[in-house]
């Protein structure tokens, strides 16, 4: 093993800087005996490394290779299997465990015993030793190989130490001398050991020879023995006066500490005491305001809303832990919560005040109104009244409350305290205004309307009596030949259309529609424009005045659960909570104000829709603008919705409008003895179509009166083909004729988009039905002649070649010039002008379409003619037959009849 050690030292270790202290021979346990050997080394420089090598016998050579190697460090337990019987078996436990067997006990223990040395000297007792004896760790391995490998090496690693250059000159200056050092070195060691002994007599003869001085020395140690013992004595005392003095500066270091821990605590306290003073200490002047400040004047009202803040900043600090046992803090808690009630009592008082004293102010005026209106219906310009609600309602216009919300908007910042520190008072507040404000906007709302009600009806007699405010119900005729005339109910007998076209003067009765309706459109705009401002305007003085849809502060007195006074901070979900709760209430506040606005507006409305069911199209645009409008504004706001839920009050007048309309249509009845002409309800619809694109020119609304085009146009194709097949007098043809043209030229005036199919299918119904009556009317002008030719035509169908048609016993020359015989140019001028005025008579003149329907007779009576020609010439060629009358002819007939007409 010595031999083994020494070879892989000198082959593997020393080339590598390292030196061999322990080995041993093992192989894997468990598997094939495949020998190796695990060697403690250590490297030669400093820092040291330890290390586990693993090193294999090569199989090709006598030669040693390098396997494997392990930090020691990494080694995190030995386990020695068995620590009272001997076991060759051990485990070291790396990054795994290896499981080893040794050749020998004695060689696993000493390789144990020197990992166990390293550890202790390297390492610092960091690997673990399972079931290893404890002899083993504390002892020497007795084993003389075992010796020598592990504690011999130590030892020899622990006392070694180079020689240096001269030592080196020294030895080989020695050897030199001898000139058997080298081949006899047991000689070259004798005669070291004879010179040895040498040296040491002359050592002990020296110091025998040196008595007298080794006396003198003794004689000097003992006088420096006494001095000594004089030095000490004296540091002895030294010491006790050191000790003294210790004790003193101990003393003085603790009244240091202690002093500087009062130090500290006085500061601390010093911190504390100008913490409360500076966030807890309400000024003189600030206590003064809000117990008896002046919330009248502006400086006043800034004094007091500078010393309200301040109280909710105190009231509001986080105050740190132990200050609300203080006696001090409790008291000012105290005034605090005193102020804060004294000057919520005293805010509360003072608005209520100017609550009460602007309704007085604006209900002074309004006092003579109702009876001023009674007596004379309208204020005239000139009228000794000096009211302002009078002048404002006489212009139809509403009173503004700009003074009263810049009044209050002073008190805004004060609103604010008073919500976030007395929210009861608060609330009471708002409750007041509201109830105040209602009353006040309900008298005024409901003057303004009757005003707008008696501007809508009219201020004359005539008017009056037309459109009467209280139980007048004035309502559509039943009259075909309008939709939109109005007919005055007057001791339950309705007034014909011209009488009371005659009470209007010499206008006419479009004219009379047309300023009616604009009188209407511009009310019911003014009406819409002054609530729109009226209601913004208040929605916002209620916010800012109210201080709703902001984040209130929280007081400490209120909304705090902590003893110390902190207030907690809101979740957002509570935050999102708090903001739509407050929408809600400013909703709320505006639904009760203005509570009568809705009815007075559905009421306005119905009264429209009775003066004339088409003034709902006016309504329409104008409320439908206006909703758009105010949802561009605010979606949210009041205004939006109150005119959204009147809108569709309005819709439903609208859509009661078309329906009432395709029921006078279906309703409409003809005379049995006249001409029918254009229908009532086709000139009713030109004269809606005119209206409504005049109205819906730029309106938001577009696409509701698109579907009421489609309803109405499909009632009148509907009820037009009714008519006409219901007509005795007139042509059915006529009447579609007749009726769909003038439906055709209206739609393509006005270029209605959505009813282009419409408008392309009444030119193909007034195509269809000009031709057939034309067909109808015109019949066979030359009957016998077209019989005639029948025959022929039905000849040649049968086969028989065209001419070959003449020698047919019914059809030859002879009876054809018979037949042409009968009908001379005179007895076809004569017949023509009477058919002439058969169609005169049949057509109205409204329409004008007498020289279209007489130029396209003459079309046709042409083609027959040059129909006849043509089968003359095929079937009897080179007869010579010809008609008495030629095409010029004709055309001069159907002129001079025209022209005589």
């Amino acid at each position: 093993m010595t031999a083994i050690k020494h070879a892989l030292q000198r082959d593997i270790f020393t080339p590598n800087d390292e030196r061999l202290l322990s080995i041993v021979n093992v192989c894997k346990a468990g598997k094939k005996k495949k020998n190796c050997f695990l060697c403690a080394t250590v490297t030669t420089e400093r820092p040291v490394q330890v290390k586990v090598v693993k090193v294999k016998k090569s199989d090709k050579g006598d030669f040693y290779k390098r396997q494997m190697a392990w930090e020691l460090r990494d080694l995190a337990e030995v386990d020695a299997k068995d620590a009272t019987k001997e076991n060759p078996e051990f485990d070291l436990h790396f990054e795994k465990v290896y499981r080893w067997v040794a050749s020998s006990t004695a060689e696993k223990n000493s390789f144990i015993s020197c990992i166990w040395k390293l550890n202790q000297r390297y390492l610092r007792k960091k690997v673990e030793f399972v079931n290893v004896s404890a002899q083993l760790l504390e002892e020497s391995v007795p084993s003389g190989e075992s010796q020598s490998v592990a504690g011999g090496d130590e030892d020899t690693l622990d006392d070694y130490q180079e020689l240096n250059a001269r030592e080196e000159q020294d030895i080989e200056n020695m050897m030199e001398v001898c000139e058997y050092a080298i081949s006899n070195a047991e000689a070259f060691a004798e005669k070291l050991s004879r010179e040895l002994q040498v040296l040491d007599g002359a050592n002990i003869q020296s110091i025998m020879a040196s008595e007298k001085q080794v006396n003198i020395l003794m004689q000097l140690l003992d006088e420096a023995l006494t001095e000594v013992d004089t030095i000490e004595a004296k540091l002895l005392s030294y010491e006790e006066m050191l000790q003294s003095v210790k004790e003193q500066m101990d003393q003085i270091s603790q009244s240091n500490r202690l002093i500087q821990i009062s130090n500290t605590n006085n500061s601390k306290l010093l911190d504390e005491i100008q913490f409360l003073v500076n966030y807890m200490d309400l000024s003189k002047g600030h206590i003064r305001a809000l117990q008896e400040g002046d919330l009248s004047t502006p400086k006043g009202i800034e004094a007091c809303i500078n010393a309200s803040e301040a109280l909710l900043q105190c009231m509001n600090v986080a105050l740190r832990p132990g200050h609300d046992k203080l006696t001090a803090v409790k008291q000012q808690q105290s005034l605090f919560n005193d102020l804060r009630g004294i000057f919520a009592r005293r805010l509360t008082n003072h608005l209520n005040n100017v609550f009460v004293q602007q309704f007085n102010h604006f209900s002074h005026f309004k006092m003579t109104i109702p009876q001023f209106y009674r007596s004379s219906c309208l204020s005239l310009p000139g009228h000794d009244q000096s009211s302002t609600l009078s002048q404002h309602t006489a212009e139809l216009t509403l009173p503004k409350h700009n003074p009263l919300h810049r009044d209050l908007l002073r008190y805004a910042k004060l609103m604010e305290w008073l919500k976030n520190t007395q929210r009861e008072k608060y609330e009471g507040l708002s409750r007041t205004y509201v109830d105040y404000m209602t009353r006040l906007y309900e008298r005024e709302i409901k003057d303004f309307f009757e005003v707008a009600k008696i501007k809508m009806a009219g201020t004359t007699k005539e008017g009056k009596g037309k459109f009467g405010l209280h139980g007048s119900s004035g309502k559509l005729t039943g009259s075909t030949s309008s939709l939109n005339k109005l007919a005055v109910s007057s001791s339950n007998s309705r007034r014909s259309q011209s009488s009371s076209l005659l009470d209007m003067g010499n206008m006419s009765a479009s004219d009379l529609d047309v300023a009616d309706r604009t009188k209407f459109d511009k009310i019911f705009e003014q009406v819409l424009s002054e609530l729109e401002p009226l209601c913004l305007a208040e929605q916002d003085f209620i916010s800012k005045f109210f201080k709703l849809q902001q984040q209130p502060a929280l007081a400490q007195g209120e909304n705090t659960d902590d003893s110390d006074g902190a207030a907690h901070s809101r979740p957002v979900s509570e935050h999102r909570h708090s903001i739509s709760s407050e929408k809600d209430m400013v909703r709320q506040m505006m639904n009760k104000i203005f509570q009568s606005i809705e009815t007075e507006l559905n009421s306005l409305i119905a009264l429209g829709d009775k003066i004339d069911s088409f003034n709902s199209l006016y309504m329409l645009v104008k409320m439908s603008h206006h909703v758009w409008t105010a949802e561009n504004v605010d979606p949210a706001s009041y205004l939006s919705t109150t005119l959204g839920n009147v809108l569709v009050t309005v819709k439903r007048n609208f859509d009661k409008c078309i329906s009432g309309q395709i029921k006078q249509m279906e309703d409409v009845k003809i005379s049995k003895k006249s001409k029918v002409g254009i229908l009532p309800f086709v000139t009713s619809f030109e004269e809606f179509a005119e209206l409504a694109e005049t109205i819906f020119r730029n309106a938001e609304r577009r696409g509701d009166l698109d579907k009421a085009y489609i309803k109405l146009i499909r009632a009148v194709f509907m009820n037009v083909e009714k008519v006409a097949n219901e007509s005795q007098k007139t042509p059915r043809d006529v009447v579609m004729m007749e009726n769909f043209h003038h439906i055709f030229s209206t739609l393509s005036r006005l270029k209605i988009s959505c009813l282009e199919a419409e408008r392309k299918e009444a030119k193909h119904k007034y195509t269809d039905h000009l031709q057939s009556y034309v067909i109808n009317s015109l019949g066979q002008p030359l009957e016998k002649l077209n019989h005639f030719f029948e025959g022929v035509e039905a000849r040649v169908a049968q086969g028989v070649r065209e001419e070959e048609v003449s020698y047919q016993l019914a059809f030859n020359k002879q009876e054809l010039r018979k037949v042409i015989k009968e009908y001379p140019g005179k007895e076809v001028k004569k017949g023509l002008d009477n058919l002439y005025k058969k169609v005169d008579k049949h057509l109205c003149e409204e329409e004008s379409l007498l020289q279209v329907v007489w130029h396209s007779m003459q079309d046709e009576f042409i083609r027959q003619y040059k129909h006849f020609e043509g089968l003359i010439n095929r079937c009897y060629p080179g007869s010579g037959i010809t008609m008495d009358f030629t095409i010029q002819d004709m055309l001069e007939y159907f002129s001079s009849i025209a022209q005589s007409h």
